[in-house]
C-alpha cells in the first residue's frame, strides 16, 4: 500500500509586528509618564544617590587588585583572565595626515548585553531605566539600559550579585524582541569589541527595583536635552528602535517638519546609492591595524600612575579605585583611558525639498571590527588637531567650531562610555548652516543621507557608529511631545 504524505501544517506569522512603530511613536509624544513626572526625575536620581555610597579615586598601578603588567607582553591583564586587556596597537594608513601610529587600546572581546525593557502601562509603552554608576561618569550616576552587562559581569566572574532583569534579555520567550543588533563601541578606544543592543517587550506585571523607574520615549527624548543624564549604553540601545511616523504639520516649513519628513520620506540618494556609496568607500579606504605589546610601546611612557605620551595629548591609561553601594560588586578596581579634552559630534545638516538630510562620514577607526562605519559630520577632539596645516584639519571642524548659534538646533554635552572610560564628554551637535556652507555635492567621503535611512542602516551590525547612534537618539528625541 502506497504511503501517503500528510503535508504538516504549520502557521505562518507576519513578518513583521505592523503596529510597533506606531507604539513607538505614541511612547515618543507622550511628554509625561505614567509612574514619574519627567519634573520629578532630577529629584529621583538624587534620592539613589543619597542611597548609595560612591567613590572613585586615582590610585598608582601598585594598588590595582588583581590586575598587573604581563612580565612578557607589558600588557595590562586581570587574573582571571576576563574582563579586558590593554595592549599595544600599531596603525598604519593610506589616507589622512598620519600615516602610522602607535597607541594603547582595550582589548574586550565578549559581547555584553545591552537591554531595555518596554512595557504598556496607561496604554502607552514605558521604558525601565536604571540609574547606574559608572566610574568614568563625571557625574558617577546616569540613566542606562535595564541590563548594561559585559559577558564576565553577568556570568558574575566578580562573584558579586546577579544582574537584574537578566532572563528577560537572554531566555526565548520571556517577552517580544523589538530590536537586536550587535553594534560597535569607540573604534579609537576598543578593538573589534561589539554589544549586544535590545529592546524587549513584555506584558507580565514587573516591579522595578528601587534604582530602576518606567519612562516613556518622549521624556527620554526630553532628557536627552540636558547634559550627562542619559548614558551612552542608552542611547546606542534608543537609536535602534524602529519608531513610526510623528505629525509636525502645526509647524509647517520649521525644522522640525522637515526632521519629521525625513524619517519615513523620499531622499536625494536612493538606499541602493548609499550602499554603493559606501562599499566604495570600504574598498577604497585602508587602515592596518596591528596587536603589538604595551611594554615599549613607541611613543608612550608608563610612569607609577599614567601611561601617557610625553606631550600630554590624545588619552592617559590610569587606574581607579572604585566604591559603588548600588553595583553587584561594591568594591574594585580597574585601568580606565582619559581622553585629553572634550570631544565634538557633530551632525551638519540641510534641507532639500523639504526633507531634513544629515551629511555622513565615512569613518576609517583602528578598532572597528569592518573596514569602517558612517559617523558624524565632525568627530574629534579638536585639540588633537592644533599641530596639523589647516588643509589637514577635519573637514567641516571650523565650520562646527565657529558656528552661529542661530544655527544650532541641538545641544547637550554627553559622557561617553563610563564603565572604561574616565571623563569622556563629547558635545554633541546638529547644525543646519547656511547652503553654501553644506554643498549638495560633498567632498570625498561624505554623504547626504536622511534619518530614516540611518534607522534602517542602524538595524543591521556595524553600519553606524557609536557617535552616530548617539545622534540619531537625539535627533528622534527632538520630537518628543509632538502627535502621533
Amino acid at each position: 500500500m502506497q504511503a501517503q504524505l500528510v503535508e504538516q501544517r504549520v502557521a505562518l506569522r507576519p513578518r513583521a509586528d505592523a503596529a510597533l512603530p506606531g507604539r513607538l511613536a505614541e511612547s515618543l509624544t507622550a511628554s509625561q509618564g505614567a509612574l514619574l513626572r519627567t519634573e520629578e526625575v532630577g529629584d529621583w536620581l538624587a534620592d539613589v544617590r543619597r542611597r548609595h555610597a560612591f567613590r572613585v579615586e586615582r590610585i598608582p598601578f601598585s594598588e590595582l587588585d588583581r590586575w598587573s603588567f604581563h612580565p612578557d607582553t607589558g600588557n595590562l591583564v586581570h587574573a582571571s583572565g576576563k574582563f579586558f586587556t590593554v595592549e599595544g596597537l600599531r596603525v598604519s594608513s593610506e589616507t589622512g595626515p598620519r600615516a602610522e601610529w602607535y597607541q594603547p587600546i582595550i582589548k574586550q572581546p565578549e559581547v555584553g548585553i545591552l537591554g531595555i525593557l518596554v512595557k504598556r502601562i496607561g496604554g502607552v509603552l514605558h521604558f525601565l531605566m536604571q540609574a547606574k554608576m559608572e566610574p568614568g561618569n563625571p557625574n558617577l550616576l546616569q540613566l542606562s539600559p535595564t541590563v548594561q552587562a559585559t559577558r564576565s559581569n553577568y556570568t558574575r566572574v566578580h562573584e558579586g550579585a546577579p544582574v537584574r532583569y537578566l532572563d528577560y534579555f537572554r531566555q526565548p520567550g520571556r517577552g517580544r524582541v523589538v530590536a537586536d543588533v550587535l553594534q560597535s563601541e569607540h573604534g579609537s578606544w576598543f578593538h573589534r569589541k561589539n554589544n549586544r543592543n535590545m529592546i524587549v517587550e513584555v506584558d507580565e506585571e514587573v516591579e522595578p527595583h528601587a534604582d530602576f523607574c518606567w519612562l516613556t520615549l518622549g521624556q527620554i527624548g526630553e532628557l536627552l536635552h540636558r547634559d550627562n543624564v542619559i548614558n551612552m549604553d542608552a542611547r546606542t540601545v534608543l537609536a535602534c528602535a524602529p519608531i513610526g511616523s510623528v505629525d509636525a504639520g502645526r509647524a509647517p516649513g520649521s525644522f522640525l517638519a522637515a526632521l519629521a519628513h525625513s524619517r519615513h520620506g523620499a531622499a536625494l540618494h536612493p538606499d541602493v546609492e548609499v550602499l554603493s556609496w559606501l562599499t566604495a568607500e570600504r574598498a577604497r579606504l585602508s587602515v592596518r591595524a596591528e596587536r603589538v605589546p604595551l611594554g615599549g610601546l613607541p611613543g608612550w611612557v608608563r610612569g607609577t600612575h599614567a601611561i601617557g605620551r610625553p606631550d600630554g595629548r590624545f588619552f592617559e591609561v590610569v587606574a581607579l579605585s572604585v566604591e559603588a553601594g548600588s553595583r553587584e560588586v561594591s568594591r574594585w578596581t580597574q585601568p580606565v583611558i582619559e581622553p585629553r579634552g572634550m570631544g565634538i559630534n557633530a551632525f551638519v545638516t540641510r534641507r532639500i525639498d523639504g526633507v531634513l538630510h544629515v551629511l555622513v562620514a565615512a569613518r576609517a577607526e583602528a578598532g572597528f571590527l569592518g573596514a569602517l562605519e558612517l559617523g558624524p559630520t565632525v568627530q574629534c577632539v579638536p585639540g588633537n588637531h592644533d599641530d596639523l596645516p589647516i588643509g589637514d584639519r577635519p573637514a567641516f571642524l571650523d565650520l562646527v567650531l565657529g558656528a552661529d548659534p542661530a544655527t544650532v538646533r541641538y545641544q547637550a554635552v554627553h559622557s561617553e562610555e563610563g564603565g572604561r572610560f574616565l571623563n569622556a564628554e563629547s558635545r554633541y551637535l546638529v547644525l543646519e548652516p547656511a547652503p553654501e556652507q553644506a554643498p549638495l555635492d560633498p567632498p570625498a567621503g561624505f554623504c547626504w543621507v536622511t534619518v530614516g535611512q540611518l534607522m534602517s542602516l542602524v538595524r543591521h551590525n556595524n553600519y553606524v557608529n557609536v557617535q552616530a547612534r548617539s545622534l540619531l537618539a537625539c535627533l528622534n528625541g527632538m520630537l518628543s511631545g509632538l502627535p502621533a
